[in-house]
């Protein structure tokens, strides 16, 4: 059983979303998304400053199994990317929901009504 923590919200696309009282928010992916791509060997993300749409991809990670895209959960700017993740990446494999954020945001509205919660995310994992 994947590990879901029950202060995220979720997308189906196996991202999370940690909400912040500033108005910013980290994204990353899940403990489900780290396991079922096995050993993760290279993240990229995109640049400080970026603004990107919900839905829109933000980055690839790449593993011994496959290459996956990242898609935002929200809409936002980019005030910091994780620069942990370019030399360790296997920090995604280790710590998906800590050490291993990989965007903070500066919001754009609010988080929209389709992220889950943490039990409608185990329901939609089955």
């Amino acid at each position: 059983m994947s590990n879901i923590p029950a202060d995220l919200h979720y997308a189906k696309s196996h991202e999370w979303l940690r909400l912040a009282a500033d108005g910013t928010a980290l994204v990353g992916i899940t403990d489900y998304a780290q396991s079922s791509l096995g050993d993760i060997t290279f993240v990229q993300l995109p640049k400080v400053g970026a603004p990107l749409a919900a839905g829109a991809t933000f980055g690839v990670v790449e593993s011994v199994k496959a290459a996956s895209d990242l898609y935002m959960p929200v809409a936002g700017i980019v005030l910091a990317v994780n620069a942990a993740l370019d030399a360790n990446p296997e920090l995604l494999n280790q710590d998906p929901y800590g050490e291993a954020w990989m965007l903070k945001l500066k919001l754009e509205g609010s988080a929209p009504a389709e992220l889950l919660d943490a039990a409608a995310y185990a329901r939609h994992l089955g």
